[in-house]
């Protein structure tokens, strides 16, 4: 997959073009992106993907943003996985917020791109305002392939229908909502090692935004190290009993693990949620309890105890 963070009229080739935020990549944006390359295929089409960073939510209103369920480079990884051919990365910024639906069609879509088919959902709006409708785009010339949305036990998946369900801790909701279980990805950094002088070593993974759906005590598996995936138990929190004001770390001690894998890109899948993150009154206590969540997390992947 090629990826362009600029419009770029990619080798001259025209393009079937999906445009969305596209953050959780849960089951409707999968079968929009299944479409995409269905659609472009049939058409003698490349398949392109549009999305945009940062969420325009967030620029808009920052303090009010929905938390993000997947990173930039997750979302390129689920891309590049359905078989996109492009990804084009548009930097949301204020020059951009202001091109009106008119110039995105014709300066951008048409005349940079050479966008012929679009799909999107059905309440996609764009432009300046978002005063662009999918009759515009039909008015415009271009084909519109648009993708009902999809439903899952009578109610509409969503973005905001996965958030919820991983805000309240229903893990196996959310992995309904998304055909898979929830993940975070990372690089595997340096932490202040206090775990290993507790017995339980853990590995830091780097978050590339601090806004997660989900906070607290998890069984989680992780993938990138091993062929399978391995067990163990993590915490995602800003650590309230050990520091004050701590920065939000996902850190994740696997079971009956013993490599140097700082630098590695790993993923973490969470599989059930143990507890929210408490402030406990000393370190004793907060041990106490990081011994009882391993033991949970031990149970849960049914591992001698």
């Amino acid at each position: 997959m090629r990826i362009f963070r600029h419009f770029h009229q990619a080798d001259g080739c025209p393009l079937a073009l999906a445009i969305g935020n596209f953050d959780g990549m849960h089951l409707g944006h999968q079968a929009l992106l299944h479409k995409l390359t269905e659609a472009a295929q049939a058409r003698g089409l490349k398949s392109a993907v549009m999305t945009f960073e940062p969420h325009p939510r967030e620029f808009f209103a920052p303090d009010n943003a929905p938390s993000r369920l997947t990173s930039l480079r997750e979302k390129l990884e689920f891309f590049a996985e359905t078989g996109v051919e492009y990804a084009y990365v548009c930097h949301f910024n204020q020059r951009f917020a202001q091109v009106t639906a008119e110039d995105f069609m014709h300066q951008i879509l048409r005349q940079a791109m050479n966008v012929k088919a679009v799909l999107v959902g059905e309440d996609f709006r764009f432009g300046a305002k978002r005063q662009g409708t999918l009759a515009d785009f039909v008015s415009a010339g271009f084909e519109i392939i648009s993708l009902p949305d999809v439903v899952f036990d009578g109610h509409r998946v969503s973005s905001t229908a996965v958030r919820d369900a991983l805000a309240r801790g229903d893990l196996a909701r959310a992995a309904q909502l998304l055909g898979r279980s929830y993940s975070i990805s990372g690089k595997v950094v340096h932490g202040d090692k206090v775990g290993r002088t507790w017995g339980y070593p853990t590995a830091n993974i780097h978050m590339l935004h601090d806004r997660p759906p989900l906070f607290g005590v998890y069984a989680v598996k992780l993938k990138g190290l091993a062929e399978s995936y391995l067990p163990g138990v993590a915490s995602l929190g800003v650590r309230p009993t050990v520091k004050q004001g701590g920065k939000l770390t996902l850190e994740v001690h696997l079971f009956d693990f013993k490599q140097d894998i700082y630098g590695k890109h790993v993923r973490v899948h969470f599989m059930h949620k143990i507890r929210d993150e408490m402030k406990f009154a000393d370190i004793e206590t907060l041990k106490t309890w990081i011994a009882s969540d391993a033991q949970q997390a031990r149970r849960y992947f049914k591992l001698d105890t």
